[in-house]
């Protein structure tokens, strides 16, 4: 391979070229038999729809940094990935699909439907794989797992049954979120609340035995509800029994309106007297409060709909009707009757859909359920502990509350595309109840037996008969997602790759799925491996727009990865969103936040083609800086870089070993050290500073821009292998950290850049070379401008005419002060006096009347009380601002008089 760079640098070219190579050569691949230490992420599997979004760039870009440091560092790395297949997700794709054929999975039946849903996963299912390599990630692509291949569907029917054997695993009537629009249950955490602003309903339920409407607490109780179809459902009224309002109630009951169905009133302590009357409808089937309540007090429950959200035949008239239509229809039939007393705002929260965002609505009915109290003792435990870190750490605390109040798990949906419940029915055994009725609580239930996989039949084990049907529900998506960090591996078997790899080392995933799916993990891990699933949990921030905005298809304003991959390349994207992108905090983007990244990157090429072009005939050999201060100062630099990077990725504070590396490669050898090398007298050593420096640049840079550090390294001299991502991680050199050449070199620059400030401000033309006078407090800071005068005359464009303690400020001059020594700029004949002194009086003359125009403004007291605090703070900043501005301009006018 050529060691020339070319002058620009193309991204896509090398990116698909490298990444072939690295595929090729098969370097992401992980080898469990090998005896190198073991490193293992799983990926947080996308879902089988997904495409590429900003998340997923963030996401991945995190997890491709850790991998490929471990990997320099000698780790045997396995980076595993897979994807999810999302059940509703995929379903609601396939559906849609069908829709256009105006065709339904009814039309179809079940079995001819799941084969569709498999031909589309076949087809698309790996859109997104293909774009994660774009992005440059280094999974072991050899080891791709999907939710329901062989293994994994192995893995969950084991699951399936060690819970069932162990009655943490149940069907039973309670209160789910139901979505109408998906046609199945979710779990309390795929139930996005969101806060709403509704309306509060006052209805008058009549007292038995009133002959009229007249006396309220006499004639009519009022109760208050957000959700007047329900009423269709009552089957009590309850009260707190300290509320005095309401004891003339005991022994009574009411009518429900409209369908005049009498109603117990019952006395009960969770009743909260401060919310709307006081009085609360009993809707058992349709909210989990009045659920508890009818346990409570042996009501039974009345369902008023059906599955799609429609009232059912117990809604009498309004049966058939959609729900909400019925809730306006029936509050139009209560003013008739004169039943309606009013209707306030009311803010409340409202729980959504998590895949369609349709209003779900809580609903009696029999699911499967998974007990998660004993589950989450031993997961609470371990983080506790420490055996579990969170990054940030604030998240523990997130963690802890939510594991302290486990619900339940609902884990039936009633859907096609997923790992079918492997509970087969007798329907000679039940003797003609319907399976979906029957209530079960582990093994024993005659006619109620498991088909796992194992079992050869599906005849009744207990009266032997083949009358036999199995459960139509599926499982929860994250029912296969909780066993990822071992079912991947090869569970229920031990495998080799178990062993070396599990536990994993770290998660890297987002906040809003810390419950569905990490802590799921943990306690699974706890459960079936007897031990964690990972370490180290870093939880990052979510992807929004400039504004703050949450990203959305819907809002219009999400930012594509693969079009800022085609526009700047995959190595700009990565380094800039990880830029960006303080710990555990959101991300806010827009698409000029790129061209930092980019920038970089030919930053990076420039200076890269600048030094190789300069290795012509150069011996690789050890770098020693030996008596050159500019050479010390890099190296020291160079290792402290070294020593900040490691222990910022140490602390998962990728933003800032992104920053540290900014800093040193810009700053210090980009802006300085390239043209510090240019004045060196001993070339040999230069080069060997430059190529070293270079060499140990890229290594520290790949993890997080892989491709163009790949490509620029292959054309080193001083490489010491194939491929950059396989060679040695830089260790840091305490021997090489040399604070006197840092703190002296430092001086220096300081130095030349306030004459290059000085240059700047009196638009000293560059090829115009000024005299500098040095006034000194010590002979150490004499020797050291003096030993290094040919720095500061070249990179300053100037002449040392004096160095002394004892120097005086010459005539037409200007000062500046660089810690202890002030730097005296001779102007002389290097510009118009006249014309620039114009210049300056003009200008002052142009602050002065805005300063002016600031103090009225700030005077107002009126625009100081109104105006917002921020734009206040603003124009306070301005004035300070424009009023130092001012007196340096001044100043320097008067310099030159």
């Amino acid at each position: 391979m050529s060691n020339i760079i070319p002058t620009r640098y193309e991204p896509k070219e090398i990116e698909e070229r490298i990444y072939a190579e690295w595929e090729e050569k098969k370097l992401f691949r992980a080898d469990e038999s090998s005896q190198k230490s073991a490193y293992s992420i799983v990926i947080p599997p996308p879902n089988v729809t997904g495409v590429l979004h900003m998340g997923h760039a963030l996401n991945n870009t995190i997890q491709d940094i850790l991998v490929r440091w471990k990997r320099m560092q000698g780790y045997d790395t396995l980076w595993l990935p897979g994807t999810d297949h999302a059940g509703i997700a995929t379903q609601n794709v396939v559906e849609r699909a069908l829709a256009k054929e105006k065709r339904t999975r009814a039309d179809m039946g079940r079995d001819k439907f799941l084969e569709r849903v498999w031909q589309w996963k076949e087809e698309y299912g790996g859109t997104i794989i293909h774009q994660l390599k774009r992005l440059g990630c280094s999974c072991d692509w050899t080891r791709t797992r999907f939710t329901m291949d062989k293994g994994l569907s192995e893995a969950v029917m084991e699951v399936f049954k060690r819970l069932f054997e162990d009655r943490l695993l149940y069907k039973g009537d309670y209160i789910i979120n139901w979505c109408p629009r998906c046609g199945t249950a979710l779990s309390d955490e795929e139930a996005e609340h969101r806060d709403l602003s509704g309306k509060l309903y006052y209805i008058k339920y009549q007292v038995e035995g009133a002959l009229k409407l007249e006396i309220e607490n006499k004639d009519y109780i009022v109760v208050a509800t957000t959700r007047p179809e329900t009423l269709l459902g009552d089957v009590a009224v309850a009260v707190n029994p300290d509320d005095e309002r309401y004891s003339w109630l005991e022994g009574k009951k009411v009518i429900l309106p409209i369908l005049k169905r009498r109603l117990d009133v019952i006395f009960d302590k969770e009743v909260d007297p401060s919310f709307g009357t006081g009085a609360l409808k009993v809707t058992p089937a349709h909210d989990p409060v009045d659920f508890a309540l009818a346990v409570k007090h042996d009501l039974k429950p009345i369902n008023a709909m059906n599955n799609d959200g429609t009232i059912n035949e117990n809604g009498g008239e309004y049966q058939g009707l959609d729900r909400f239509e019925a809730r306006e229809a029936i509050v139009e039939e209560l003013k008739q009757r004169h039943q309606f007393v009013k209707m306030e705002d009311h803010d409340h929260s409202v729980g959504h859909c998590y895949r369609c965002h349709t209003v779900v609505e809580p609903r009696l009915s029999k699911q499967w359920f998974v007990r998660m109290k004993p589950l989450a003792v031993e997961g609470i435990q371990v983080v506790n502990e420490g055996k579990i870190r969170f990054h940030p750490e604030r998240w523990t605390k997130v963690y802890l509350n939510w594991m302290e109040n486990i619900r339940d798990w609902c884990v039936s949906r009633q859907i096609w595309w997923g790992h079918r419940i492997p509970v087969w029915y007798c329907v000679d055994c039940l003797g003609g109840k319907s399976p979906r009725d029957v209530e079960v609580d582990g093994p024993g239930v005659t006619g109620v037996f498991l088909v796992t996989g194992e079992e050869k039949t599906t005849k009744c084990p207990f009266c032997g008969g083949g009358n036999t049907a199995q459960d139509p529900d599926v499982l929860d998506t994250w029912f296969s997602s909780w066993l990822w960090p071992f079912s991947t591996m090869g569970w229920p078997r031990e495998t080799a790759e178990l062993t070396k790899f599990y536990p994993t080392d770290a998660l890297v995933t987002a906040q809003e799925i810390i419950f569905f799916w990490v802590a799921r993990m943990i306690m699974a891990g706890l459960k079936f491996r007897e031990d964690i699933p990972f370490r180290d949990v870093y939880i990052h921030g979510t992807v929004r727009d400039s504004t703050g905005t949450k990203m959305s298809k819907s809002l219009g304003n999400v930012i594509d990865p693969l079009e800022v991959i085609q526009e700047v390349g995959a190595d700009a994207l990565r380094y800039s969103i990880i830029s960006i992108t303080s710990q555990g905090q959101d991300v806010f983007l827009s698409k000029d936040k790129f061209e930092f990244g980019r920038n970089f990157a030919n930053k990076l090429w420039n200076a890269s083609r600048y030094v190789m072009m300069n290795m012509e005939d150069h011996v690789p050999g050890k770098a020693s800086a030996g008596n050159d201060l500019a050479g010390k100062w890099i190296m020291s630099a160079y290792n402290q870089a070294v020593d900040d990077v490691q222990k910022s990725l140490v602390a998962f504070r990728f933003n800032d070993a992104a920053s540290a590396l900014y800093e040193f490669v810009w700053h210090k050898y980009c802006d300085w050290y390239l043209e510090l090398s240019k004045l060196s007298e001993d070339k040999v050593v230069t080069r060997e500073i430059l190529i070293t420096v270079l060499d140990g640049i890229l290594r520290l840079m790949h993890p997080f821009m892989p491709f163009i550090t790949e490509e620029i390294w292959q054309k080193l001299p001083s490489k010491n292998g194939e491929f950059l991502m396989t060679s040695g991680w830089p260790v840091f050199d305490e021997t090489s950290v040399d604070l006197v050449a840092t703190n002296s070199m430092e001086a220096l620059i300081a130095m030349i850049t306030a004459v290059r400030n000085i240059r700047s401000f009196w638009n000293i033309e560059p090829k115009v070379s000024v005299d500098v006078v040095f006034k000194v407090e010590n002979k150490r800071d004499a020797a050291l401008i003096s030993e290094n005068s040919v720095y500061v005359e070249k990179l300053g464009r100037c002449s040392i005419k004096e160095i002394s303690e004892k120097a005086a400020r010459p005539g037409k001059s200007v000062s500046s002060l660089v810690n202890r020594i002030k730097v005296f700029v001779l102007l002389g004949d290097a510009i118009d006096l006249e014309k620039e002194g114009k210049r300056i009086s003009d200008r002052i003359e142009e602050l002065q009347n805005y300063l002016i125009t600031l103090e009225k403004k700030l005077d107002n007291k009126d625009f100081v009380s109104r105006a917002p605090a921020e734009i206040v703070e603003k124009e306070k900043s301005k004035k300070e601002k424009f009023t130092r501005e001012v007196r340096t301009l001044k100043e320097n006018l008067e310099a030159i008089k």
